[in-house]
């Protein structure tokens, strides 16, 4: 069952169209996730479909109500983590929770909020003393106060460290244990990687491609590939032509480059041996939503990102 469907969503902000024709659905009790560059209209699009601004054109429901018009009936019903947010930095982690749970009629116990989180030691820490991991997981916290069936979160490990990232990506997998469905924002691949049981690629204001991760990467990405060095290079053909799991063969410099499917690395590597190759450096590496995006685009995610 759909419980967010979008359908030619469309935003104008004056001439330029941060959403043009965005269509999909979420299913209940999935990790959805929009994948794409920054600025490529994702915030937009769940911002809109939290009901905090109003789409130029098209329809968005969320359990097949309209989350501007009936913003008050869904308040209950989904739980929001903002790009960017704060609170008064003086207040303890308790003071802020005990504050939003007076918001509502039968909250979740916060103080098991904050067990569930790993910041339960927390709890009588002043905000601004958090750091940006702990500081996450409090606004997590609050999202989640109301039990919501549906959770948006966006962009919710940016300007994190590897570990407080990866401590982060546990949390979303135990909101989705708790029972409810999440929708989430991010610009790292190997996030939607790990998380999501489908992704919409997002560019421009555009979905180009929608499925789940291993679907994708079979369709848009390409081959495996392993960059072999010898101890010395064979003169001529290394042969590989004939070998059926191997797709191709070419030199880049002194090493080889090897692509294909399935066990085409120990096919390979077997006729090479059989011919008395010794290898000094194999790396291998497999198609990710990295290559997924190159192949749509053009560009390269991570090159985009660091420009």
């Amino acid at each position: 069952m759909a419980v967010v469907e979008c359908r030619d969503v469309v935003r104008r902000f004056g001439e330029l169209a941060a959403l043009d024709g965005v269509s999909f659905d979420v299913r209940e009790g999935e990790i959805f996730g929009l994948i794409g560059p920054n600025g490529a209209g994702k915030t937009t699009l769940l911002s809109c479909a939290e009901g905090l601004d109003r789409q130029t054109s098209g329809s968005i429901s969320v359990f097949g109500l309209d989350p501007a018009a009936d913003r008050e009936r869904l308040a209950l019903r989904i739980g929001v983590q903002l790009q960017t947010a704060a609170l008064p930095p003086r207040l303890t982690v308790a003071e802020v929770l005990t504050l939003f749970s007076s918001f509502y009629a039968s909250p979740v116990p916060w103080t098991d909020l904050l067990e569930t989180l790993g910041i339960a030691g927390k709890a009588r820490t002043r905000v601004d003393r958090l750091s940006g991991g702990e500081r996450q997981r409090v606004f997590i916290a609050l999202a989640l106060l109301h039990d919501p069936e549906v959770v948006f979160l966006d962009e919710l490990t940016t300007g994190l460290d590897p570990h407080a990232r990866l401590a982060m990506w546990e949390v979303v997998e135990s909101i989705r244990e708790r029972g409810a469905t999440v929708v989430l924002t991010t610009h790292y691949m190997e996030e939607a990687e790990r998380l999501c049981d489908r992704v919409g690629i997002i560019d421009h204001g555009r979905i180009i491609a929608l499925d789940t991760v291993p679907a994708l990467i079979r369709e848009h990405a390409g081959d495996a590939k392993a960059r072999i060095l010898f101890e010395q290079r064979p003169d001529g053909d290394p042969g590989l032509g004939a070998v059926a799991s191997v797709t191709s063969a070419h030199w880049e410099g002194n090493r080889l480059v090897v692509q294909g499917r399935g066990g085409f690395l120990q096919d390979a590597l077997a006729v090479l041996g059989a011919q008395g190759q010794r290898v000094a450096d194999l790396r291998a590496t497999s198609p990710g939503l990295e290559d997924v995006f190159l192949s749509l685009t053009g560009r390269e995610m991570r090159t985009e990102e660091e420009s």
